[in-house]
């Protein structure tokens, strides 16, 4: 990756002034030089991973368009279309769950199936397509998927997808945990993030078994530790810890992640037989972030098999996320993000479940000599440039201000300010000299029906104009 600073280096690649993220979910490209009239085809690829929770899969994919796609004026019909193919790579049933869309059925093999849907639409989708399927199977195996890319396809890269099925969870007996939950309760997790952060740290600890330990660190600038050493899963445990947190998770202060880190490793030290986890959660970012992942990697190492797992949970823009995604790969945990305050406490719950479910463990991949991939040289590599792509790098000027999640974020613009920015860039001139731009938003804003009520008023007065004058002109004659 290249950032713009850098393009005299690369005076050979095209950059798009316009082109960027207005969100961390939302990437947005300006198409120039288009006539009216013309159909704009756009091919968008990607990978994502596959939720997994209450023993079925849940396949997610981004559907909801804003309003302001939509061109103002009539609504012209439009058509939807989608196409749905599922390859497990087993040879088990498939069990179709639920879905956002009435998909049609159209080819069924074992491990596999294929589905299509077909609309005329006034509007475009307004909810994303979620599909939900489940294999019958209750053993754990894995299978190996192998995908060729489409021979008109600009990237000709193969892809594999190696995975694991557990099985049934009822029937499999998941690792004893030791695990310390590590929360940020600076003054920028107040309000919402806070409530829901509390909210989801007390159902992962009732969820806990009685054989399980556990502890609770609250830090800022300073580290608030429920105990000294680690607590059984029992009742009464669970239920004091959840007090504690309901009286000291109060937000206030600065943001250092080492400390809480370090503490955390010390209490987990000693453990044998067991599963040592740590469950980081922020919404900040930190100066010394490199420090801190040579400081956990050497210790990591030192402790070799018995090291703990480290899962990140991370809250916002405004927190480096490239970060905590490093500290899980070193930790070997997983990573999660919630960009957003509405979902905080839905994917923090399922991110505490996922990581308290863990059935296989030390899983590792051998590859032989002959199948050794070839590494790329620096002149085959693709660059990608970054004009606007800092999400997912933090701010640490908003930590250290604690600016709360979700402040000066940069919001969609609405149908009526897209409406506005066409009519200034086509013919800003012509508006300036002929008519106010108010007038602009606001006949933008309103209906056909309110329309052609307006539209007819205005004729009305223009006929009694007319009327008036001529009755001015037939009086001046008559008294000439």
């Amino acid at each position: 990756m290249v950032d713009e600073q850098e393009l005299d280096n690369h005076k050979g690649v095209r950059y798009d002034e316009k082109g960027g993220f207005l969100k961390p979910h939302i990437f947005t490209l300006t198409v120039p030089q288009v006539d009216g009239g013309s159909n704009i085809s756009i091919k968008a690829s990607w990978s994502q991973k596959l939720l997994y929770q209450d023993g079925q899969y849940t396949l997610n994919i981004p559907f909801s368009f804003p309003e302001f796609v939509t061109p103002a004026g009539k609504k012209m019909p439009k058509r939807e279309k989608i196409q749905l193919n599922v390859n497990t790579g087993t040879k088990t049933e498939v069990i179709c769950k639920s879905t956002s869309h009435p998909l049609k059925e159209r080819n069924r093999e074992v491990g596999k199936l294929c589905f299509f849907y077909e609309s005329d639409v006034l509007t475009w989708s307004s909810h994303n397509f979620i599909f939900s399927y489940d294999i019958s199977s209750s053993h754990t195996f894995g299978t190996l998927l192998l995908q060729s890319p489409p021979i008109q396809d600009a990237d000709q890269r193969e892809m594999f997808c190696f995975q694991l099925y557990p099985g049934t969870l009822e029937k499999n007996k998941t690792f004893r945990k030791e695990v310390v939950f590590v929360a940020d309760i600076s003054g920028s997790m107040q309000g919402k993030p806070l409530d829901d952060t509390k909210s989801s740290l007390s159902a992962a600890l009732s969820k806990l078994r009685i054989e399980d330990r556990f502890n609770v660190i609250a830090f800022n600038g300073e580290i608030f530790l429920y105990s000294s050493s680690m607590e059984l899963a029992t009742e009464e445990a669970i239920e004091k810890a959840i007090q504690w947190i309901g009286i000291n998770f109060i937000a206030g202060g600065s943001t250092d992640i080492l400390a809480p880190l370090i503490k955390a490793m010390d209490l987990l030290s000693d453990v044998s037989n067991s599963m040592p986890m740590i469950m980081l959660v922020t919404d900040g970012t930190v100066e010394n972030e490199k420090y801190i992942c040579e400081t956990l990697k050497s210790r990591l190492k030192n402790q070799a098999s018995l090291c703990p797992r480290i899962h990140t949970f991370g809250i916002g823009s405004f927190c480096n996320h490239y970060f905590l995604q490093m500290l899980a790969v070193l930790g070997r945990g997983c990573h999660d993000i919630a960009y957003d305050v509405e979902s905080v406490e839905h994917r923090m719950e399922r991110f505490f479940s996922n990581a308290l479910s863990v059935i296989l463990a030390d899983i590792s991949l051998v590859l032989t000599k002959a199948n050794n991939p070839k590494q790329a040289q620096p002149s085959e590599l693709k660059v990608v440039l970054l004009p606007h792509l800092g999400y997912g790098f933090g701010n640490l000027t908003a930590t250290n201000d604690n600016t709360p999640c979700g402040c000066d974020e940069p919001k969609p613009p609405e149908a009526a300010e897209m409406f506005v920015m066409a009519a200034s860039s086509c013919c800003g001139k012509m508006c300036e000299a002929c008519c106010c731009m108010c007038c602009i938003q606001a006949c933008s804003r309103i209906n056909n029906q309110c329309g052609i009520l307006l539209t007819q008023l205005v004729t009305s007065f223009a006929c009694l104009g007319c009327i008036s004058c001529c009755e001015l002109c037939c009086s001046a004659q008559d008294g000439g």
